[in-house]
């Protein structure tokens, strides 16, 4: 029977056993058995079942990718959780899908048309480049896809979506003409991120900080004459001076009180003057104090402008080069034109100084890799301020709940201080912004249901890729219409995501899930109800992974190398709530051998017939009470973890729990006394426990213990309450206890007397007396000891001190072990202790380096001499008692 606080595997009867490999052999099994997953439809859920929703949307990746290790860990995590969800008893819908990536896929498919054609996009109509990025992306798109069938996501494949669909067209649209009509979308002339490759607007995450070698001059504007009127300033970037329309100083500083309100003539240009203004935001403690102001290609010069008023010529043209000055420097490049003026100042004698090499962080594109041009351009943009409060409220309210909390101030510290949204691209593939313009200037916004006046011509822009993905959570189950699958899985249970597009992709779906869900009768306040966020995956050495250092890992590569299985376990066990997790090979290694050591133990229970289905006996034995209790232990443990998304700390103690203590000691204790129904018991749950992380071995072991079909749907392990028998545990787990401290000492004492693992040697133990009775057998095999014949005379023995009583174990080593090599080992040993105690003796008995060495290093070193003088004590005993078997 089954004692009190003990819950029973669910099996069914007449179940055929099913033949399991000598060994696990990944690529023989995974892809078979994702694609029987998939066939059966195990991950398709039914949008009218009764079961409770649980809903998760994949993060979609661009058509343009492969997956990464951050993509790995991502769909881990998401995987781990829904496959729990499933064998909880939830409807579970894990919906995918891919973003079409606007700037990445145009430029591929650009650099693709003009390796093989000679021709750049505007060589084509836009209907027929257009036409021609679909074709890439059925032929070469979504190759992350297939990795994620290889990695074991189990996502409904039957939903899954683009963000170009037709549908997800829809709802952009919906949202769009909505918040146009609201007057929360709006056009105007602001300072973005140019990438002159491109020749569009890019957002801040499309931006690479890189440093590089530049030069910084010193110039002055106003009279030459140093008793007269003048002021210097410095940059890297002269070709902006061209745009200068004024130079700013701090207030308070006197140097300059006198000059506040001038205005010196342009070195180059008749319609602008620069004038001197005093604004806060300088700081007169660097350089001269002074800084020339060029509001529309500078950020901060942008800033200073629109609270002074001042004029924002612009001087760069879509392609970075010299544009409506006037001067000669008009159709140079940007870097022809940084030289050209140096020179041309130099010549009217205003260069003051020059710093030649000067480094400096200057943005990049990431896609085109050409440095980034801030330039004031007409674009359409989003007001966010009414949006942030919403996505602000929603957590603040508790409606979604950030996991780790201590991130969520980072995630205030964004929405709280929002800049207006620039939605729009300068390209040809993506949404396009859903404006007419009519003959006579008119503007028209159109819905989905809306036809266009005649005549009228569309906005040539598109949108921001982070529009349409901003909508993925509700507009993948079919909004903007009442849909089976809005009912049933919105709002979406959990969004998992890294912390570092916290506010690029996740604050902008809080800020349209808000706003859709006031909009829309029944959709749901916001699009998910809990937000976990993870850390980047970087390298051993804890370094963000790149090609430039030669650190990344292909997930794919140990896919091949280690089985998905391995990877997933490494991720999971590395992930802590938004904490970077450093990985290498050894952490691959590590879950490849857990994998293995995992199937090695069920292959050999199995074939001991271990039972899962079988009622347990009624009289069980300390190691069977022990290794049941401690797997209640571990199953509370477990959940309790993964309800508070501590990934790394669940699968932690699911390693030690079956790699110590299943392992090395349960099956260890338990072959003397193999119990099928005990151990049954125990596999069944432990695999369950682990196939979220683990899908394709625990499938393929549990289907062979039970009979089942799959161990999808399979009852999650809970823990028990203890209703009795509190007595018996206690007794057990001390009785386990003092056989681990007893096997652990003797097998030191055996390496100690110079005993092989593998040799027997006689041994007398009262295991009576150390209320061990009943365990002797298992003892003695494990630790290779033999029961002590009539004639026995101990060489050899060891006092052990158990939790409540002392052992005393003699053994008889003679003829068993070289004494004089053993000899000659202890003196080994025992000249490498006595150099060690000379060496941190030293550095102890040395003053000055007391003096200067932290802390905690001198405590190291006192902990080292303590430990050599220890080891010494023990090896001098040994040489002695050596000494006399000669």
């Amino acid at each position: 029977m089954l004692p009190a606080g003990y819950k029973m595997a669910t099996v069914t009867d007449n179940r055929e056993m099913r033949e399991l490999p000598s060994k696990w052999e990944p690529k023989e099994h995974e892809e078979k058995l994702y694609e029987t997953w998939v066939k059966k439809g195990y991950f398709t859920p039914d949008a009218h079942s009764p079961k409770p929703a649980f809903s998760v949307v994949l993060p979609p990746p661009n058509v343009t990718g492969q997956l990464h290790m951050g993509h790995a860990l991502d769909h881990t995590l998401i995987d781990s959780i829904v496959r729990r969800k499933r064998m909880q008893g939830y409807e579970v819908l894990w919906l995918p899908g891919m973003d079409h990536a606007g700037i990445a896929t145009q430029t591929k498919v650009e650099a693709k048309l003009q390796e093989e054609e000679g021709k750049r996009r505007w060589d084509y109509e836009r209907d027929e480049f257009v036409d021609k990025v679909w074709e890439w992306k059925e032929e070469y798109g979504g190759r992350i896809l297939s990795q994620m069938r290889a990695i074991g996501d189990s996502v409904d494949w039957t939903r899954e979506r683009f963000t170009m669909d037709e549908g997800l067209s829809r709802a952009v649209q919906t949202i769009f003409k909505q918040m146009y009509d609201e007057g929360m979308i709006y056009r105007d002339y602001r300072l973005v991120n140019w990438s002159p490759v491109l020749e569009t607007a890019v957002s801040d995450i499309e931006v690479v900080y890189k440093d590089v070698e530049g030069e910084l001059v010193s110039f002055r504007y106003g009279s030459m004459n140093d008793d007269e009127p003048h002021i210097v300033v410095a940059t890297t970037r002269m070709e902006t001076m061209l745009g200068d329309v004024a130079v700013a100083v701090h207030p308070d500083d006197e140097r300059y009180t006198d000059l506040v309100g001038q205005e010196f003539p342009h070195p180059f240009r008749d319609d602008l003057t620069i004038k001197v203004i005093a604004d806060d935001y300088v700081d007169m403690e660097f350089g001269t104090g002074a800084v020339k102001i060029t509001p529309a290609h500078d950020p901060n010069d942008y800033a200073m402008g629109q609270r002074h008023n001042l004029d924002m010529p612009i001087i760069l043209d879509s392609t970075a080069h010299i544009c409506d000055t006037g001067t000669r420097f008009d159709g140079m490049t940007r870097e022809e034109a940084r030289h050209e003026i140096c020179e041309a100042l130099r010549e009217q004698g205003r260069i003051v100084k020059e710093i030649r090499p000067y480094v400096h962080s200057v943005g990049h594109s990431e896609r085109s890799g050409e440095p980034i041009e801030p330039r004031l351009s007409l674009q359409w943009f989003v007001k966010v301020e009414k949006l942030a409060k919403m996505a602000g409220d929603a957590i603040r309210d508790g409606k979604t709940t950030i996991h780790p909390a201590a991130l969520e101030p980072r995630y205030f510290d964004w929405v709280d201080n929002m800049h207006d949204w620039t939605i729009s691209r300068q390209l040809w593939w993506g949404h396009r912004i859903p404006i007419w313009y009519g003959p006579n200037d008119e503007v028209v916004c159109c819905g989905p249901d809306d036809t266009p006046p005649e005549g009228y011509t569309q906005d040539p822009d598109v949108l921001d890729t982070w529009f349409s993905s901003a909508l993925f959570p509700f507009s993948t189950m079919g909004w903007p219409d009442s849909t089976d699958d809005l009912k049933k899985f919105y709002p979406t249970s959990v969004l998992v995501t890294a912390y570092d597009i916290l506010f690029f992709w996740v604050a902008r779906m809080m800020m349209f899930g808000t706003y859709a869900g006031q909009m829309t009768e029944g959709l749901g306040e916001v699009p998910f109800t809990d937000l976990f966020l993870h850390g980047l995956v970087r390298d051993e050495r804890g370094r963000k992974m790149s090609k430039s250092l030669g650190n990344g890992i292909n997930p794919m590569d140990w896919v091949e190398d280690y089985g998905a299985d391995a990877l997933r376990f490494a991720l999971a066990r590395g992930a802590n709530p938004g904490v970077d997790l450093p990985l290498g090979s050894d952490a691959g290694s590590s879950a490849r051998n857990f994998v293995t050591k995992l199937f090695n133990a069920a292959r050999f229970a199995l074939s001991r017939g271990a039972d899962a289905s079988a009622e347990l006996p009624a009289e069980l034995s300390d190691a069977d009470r022990w290794i049941l209790d401690r797997l209640n232990e571990v199953t509370r443990d477990v959940n309790e973890l993964l309800d508070d998304y501590q990934f790394a700390k669940a699968n932690e103690e699911m390693f030690h729990f079956v790699w110590d203590e299943l392992c090395d000691w349960y099956l260890e204790l338990s072959k003397t006394n193999f119990q099928p129904a005990v151990m049954g018991h125990v596999l069944d749950q432990v695999l369950r426990l682990l196939h979220p992380t683990m899908p394709f071995v625990t499938e393929t072991l549990w289907t062979a213990l039970t009979g089942e079909e799959t161990i999808t749907f399979a009852e999650w392990p809970e823990a028990a309450p203890y209703d009795g028998a509190e007595a018996e545990r206690r007794t057990a787990s001390r009785r386990i206890a003092d056989v681990q401290k007893l096997v652990t000492e003797v097998r030191r004492f055996r390496s100690d007397q110079g005993v092989k693992p593998s040799q027997k040697v006689p041994a007398r133990i009262d295991f009576a007396a150390a209320d061990l009775a009943g365990l002797e057998d298992a003892v003695r095999d494990i630790v290779r000891l033999t029961p002590p014949e009539e004639d026995f005379t101990p060489t050899a023995s060891i006092e052990i001190r158990l939790a409540e009583k002392t052992v005393l174990v003699e053994v008889d080593t003679s003829g068993t072990i070289d004494v004089a090599a053993e000899i000659k080992r202890c003196e080994k040993d025992i000249a490498k202790q006595d150099k060690e105690l000379e060496t941190t003796g030293k550095k102890l008995s040395n003053e000055a380096f007391l003096s200067k060495a932290p802390e905690a290093v001198v405590e190291k070193i006192k902990t080292r001499r303590e430990v050599a003088q220890a080891e010494k004590e023990r090896l001098t005993a040994r040489l002695a008692q050596l000494e006399k078997m000669q």
